[in-house]
């Protein structure tokens, strides 16, 4: 398996692994086990992808030494539900990450200033930043299983080793923030982060628990924000993630705007967007 462990809990809860030195891409990997009728909890690591794929269909290649992991859970929720469920691996994810990550170091916030909340912040919808930069991704994929029972699959990247250049926005590695961890370690973090996550979830009940904690380690409310979506910007003040999960920006009318979807920029970015 690559050399990929769980960790304690995760394993004493049965999840499974497969690992993988360098594969096509591990959401395709679990995508194909829900279509083949896996009942989930089945975890797929690898050390690279090749194939990988991000938000809309974007390429997501990386560097052998970061981490790609994909998750397939069946949950028994409804399908509006389970779309929560990426606010619970954002919250996994960046509890895993503040494990590994060096303390005592300068906190910086997405416009260059202090932060509150640490090191690691989470950015809507589903990145991961440390020191202000990207460090990780999140993507969920539904898929169907043969008794047309709905599966997600929960795609996770890390940047361990290097982080990808020539990008619109900064990203950062585990490496350059100052910590020599290796992506099995954090990986078997995660499982765990994970599993404590998803038992606070509870199959939807506990979604508010969630969304409170998500919004404790979030970057930028309060900040100015512009949001790119099909056909438009809106721009304003990222006010806060309504009990939905929908980012609430507050434009310059003071209207509320509601967004489900979209790609979100602070700072020098966001005056720019066009």
């Amino acid at each position: 398996m690559a050399g990929f462990w769980l960790g304690p809990k995760a394993s004493i809860r049965g999840y499974r692994l497969i690992g993988f030195d360098s594969v096509g891409s591990t959401s395709s990997e679990a995508a194909r086990a829900a279509q083949g009728g896996d009942v989930g909890d089945i975890w797929f690591a690898a050390l690279r992808q090749t194939q990988g794929r991000g938000r809309r269909g974007r390429a997501w290649d990386t560097a052998h030494g970061n981490l790609a992991a994909s998750l397939l859970v069946v949950p028994d929720a409804d399908p509006a539900v389970a779309a929560t469920l990426g606010f619970v691996a954002g919250v996994a994810l960046s509890r895993a990450l503040s494990e590994v990550l060096p303390r005592g170091t300068v906190r910086i916030g997405i416009d260059g200033a202090e932060a509150d909340n640490g090191r690691v912040a989470l950015k809507w919808p589903n990145d991961v930043l440390a020191d202000g930069a990207k460090l990780a991704g999140i993507l969920l994929e539904a898929q169907k299983r043969p008794t047309g029972q709905i599966a997600v699959v929960i795609g996770f990247g890390v940047n361990v080793v290097a982080a990808p250049t020539g990008l619109p926005y900064p990203a950062t590695s585990i490496l350059e923030l100052g910590a020599e961890v290796s992506a099995e370690a954090i990986f078997a973090a995660l499982s765990d982060c994970w599993v404590d996550c998803f038992e606070i979830w509870d199959s939807g009940c506990g979604v508010a628990e969630i969304l409170g904690r998500w919004r404790a380690s979030a970057a930028g409310i309060g900040a100015e924000v512009a949001v790119k979506r099909e056909g438009d910007i809106v721009r304003g003040i990222f006010e806060t993630i309504d009990d939905t999960g929908r980012l609430i920006v507050r434009a310059s009318d003071n209207q509320r705007v509601a967004i489900t979807a979209g790609d979100v920029h602070f700072g020098a970015t966001a005056s720019i967007l066009k």
